[in-house]
Parts: structure tokens; sequence; C-alpha cells
């Protein structure tokens, strides 16, 4: 019996790029997942002279959707000449660090916000003016205090079906604003997965006439922006607190904040004020419990004197790819 594939891939648009999708009917599940193509001049990843790009197949899951035996298939972008990643491509980069660092089990948990709109304002604001002050809404209950449970209780249940390492969902800050986690996953698992349960989002969001948006700072002026903090340890960290400290430490090294904070995502000085939970995008402390600070450790772990930190300052509009590479190699050298 037909089934269909859904290929996902990342295009190259610039600065924040887009999921892609395609169709294509195979004759069974059993058939293996083909090599595909695609029209890279509409994608702005090659010329249109010169217009062929490839779809390598890196990670497969159910749909979700459809149902059945229907399968999602994330695809890396590779140049049809070489068979190698194409300049768009930054998952070669956490396959990179997963291979030099991998004897560290790094893990991640990777927690995504993102925000409802509806008719050009965020989902259950009022057409005109503004809602109540920020308060009730993160992890609220009730009409008044959330709008969008239906999209996200949806999405979560197409997750789980998916497959995924969902771990979580909750509403966040700002009426309209929602969170999910996916984790604890490798350097490139974490990353794969992160960008399909975007897919995933946007698609089911689609079928409610709503959009969901990763903006880093999707309204202006006193209201929380929208990151993706992203969870962190190694084997020594989950073994004891010295390790623990000595990544914070590496975060901060001389020239390791800016490169950071260059590769992860739009939007950072709108969103990283020293405001709305966030510490300034220009300077770098970490500490115990402080939602303030740029990288977190949670009381839990000071507590047991081993465990995670949480790097706060990512996007939500970060490439997962670029981010848990970066944090892989930046920790896993200075614990080596």
């Amino acid at each position: 019996m037909a089934i269909r594939a859904e290929y996902i891939w990342i295009d190259g648009t610039e600065p924040l790029p887009y999921i892609r999708s395609k169709t294509r009917i195979l004759d069974d599940r059993t058939t293996d997942i083909p090599v595909w193509g695609f029209d890279g001049s509409s994608t702005n990843q090659a010329p249109g002279e010169n217009s062929d790009c490839v779809l390598q197949p890196v990670f497969t899951c159910p749909d979700p959707i459809r149902g059945g035996d229907n399968v999602l298939v994330l695809c890396e972008v590779l140049l049809p000449d070489t068979m190698q990643p194409h300049p768009s491509n930054t998952r070669s980069l956490a396959v990179a660090a997963l291979e030099k660092y991998g004897d560290q089990e790094p893990w991640f948990g990777i927690e995504q916000e993102y925000t409802f709109f509806e008719a050009g304002r965020p989902l259950g604001w009022p057409i005109e003016g503004y809602p109540a002050p920020q308060g009730p809404y993160y992890c609220g209950v009730g009409a008044i205090e959330i709008s969008g449970r239906a999209v996200v209780e949806a999405h979560t249940t197409a997750c789980i079906e998916a497959g995924l390492a969902i771990s979580g969902t909750n509403a966040e800050v700002m009426l309209g604003q929602w969170e999910f986690q996916i984790g604890p996953a490798d350097t490139v698992s974490a990353a794969d997965q992160v960008w399909v349960a975007r897919y995933l989002l946007y698609r089911i969001a689609e079928d409610y006439g709503i959009d969901a948006s990763i903006d880093a700072k999707p309204m202006k002026g006193d209201w929380n922006g929208a990151g993706c903090h992203t969870n962190f340890s190694t084997n020594a960290m989950r073994e004891g607190y010295d390790a623990v400290i000595a990544a914070c430490e590496a975060l901060g090294a001389p020239g390791k904040p800016e490169e950071h904070i260059a590769n992860y995502g739009h939007g950072t000085e709108e969103r990283l004020t020293g405001m709305h939970e966030t510490a300034h995008h220009s300077e770098y402390r970490y500490g115990v419990s402080d939602r303030g600070a740029s990288v977190r450790i949670p009381w839990q772990v000071a507590k047991d004197q081993k465990g995670y930190i949480e790097d706060r300052r990512p996007n939500a509009n970060m490439d997962p790819y670029v981010v848990t590479a970066l944090i892989t190699s930046t920790c896993c050298e200075a614990l080596a």
C-alpha cells in the first residue's frame, strides 16, 4: 500500500531560515527512504542556472497528522556535485561536535518558546489596545489567562505520536505565548527533534488558521521576549559539581560570550535587555536559581552537587544545530 513521506528541510533564507516540505509517494512502508531533490533557486540555496539541491534523509518518524504508515523525513541539504553539506546545512556542525566529544555523553534539553498570532496580533489580545499586564498568564488556567490551548494539546499529542522526546509544555509569561521542551537527547538528536517539533507546530497551527511565531521579541514594549533556553550536561557534570562550575566558567572564558551571543539567533539586542528575566547581552554571569543570569544553575543541582546548567541566552529563533554544536564544543573542550 502506498504511503506518503513528507520530506522536511531548512532553507537558506537569511537571517532566519524557513522550514520547507514536500510530499513523495512511496510504494509501501518497507521501502527505503530515497535521496530526493528540490529547486534551490526557490529556497535561497542555489542560482537559477544551477538550481538542483539534494535532500538526504537523516531522521524519520511516524507522521502523526496523516497517521497510518505515513512518515516525516527530516533531511540535510547536500550539493549535487560533491554530495557534501550545502553551506546552509548547519547540521554538519552538530554532527562534527558530537563525533569529537561523544565520549563525554553531551545531553540537551531545549525549551522552545513561541507566540501564537491571529489577524496580526497575539492570540487572545483585544482588537484594540492591550491585555492586562503580565502576571496571571505564566502557567495560567482559565479563558482570560490562556489562549491557544487547543493547538498546544494537538501539537503535544502529535509530538508524542511521532516518538519525539517531548518532555513538557506550559503557558508562558505573555498572553498567547507558550513553550514546549525537547530532551534529554544528544547534540544532534535534540536539534533534529526541535526542527521536527517546529514543523509540527507550524503545520497544526495552520489547521486552526493561526500563525506560530518564534520571533525573539514578538511585541515591543514591556512584554517578555521569546527564548529557547538550552539545558546542557555531560557525564562528568551529572556526576559532580566541579564539572558544572567548569562548564559555566568555560562559557564565560575570554571571547566566548561574544561568540555564543553572535550565534544564538536573531533579535538579541531587543530580547536580552537585562529586563524580563534576562541578563544584558553585553554581560556574562552565572548563578544558582538566578533567572536574570546568562546561565542558571538550578537550585536542585546546587543541592545535589551534580546535574546540568541552563543557558538562558539563545533566542526562540535560534538554529538548534548551531547552538548545540557551540555549547558542546565550548564546554566539552574545557572538561576534556
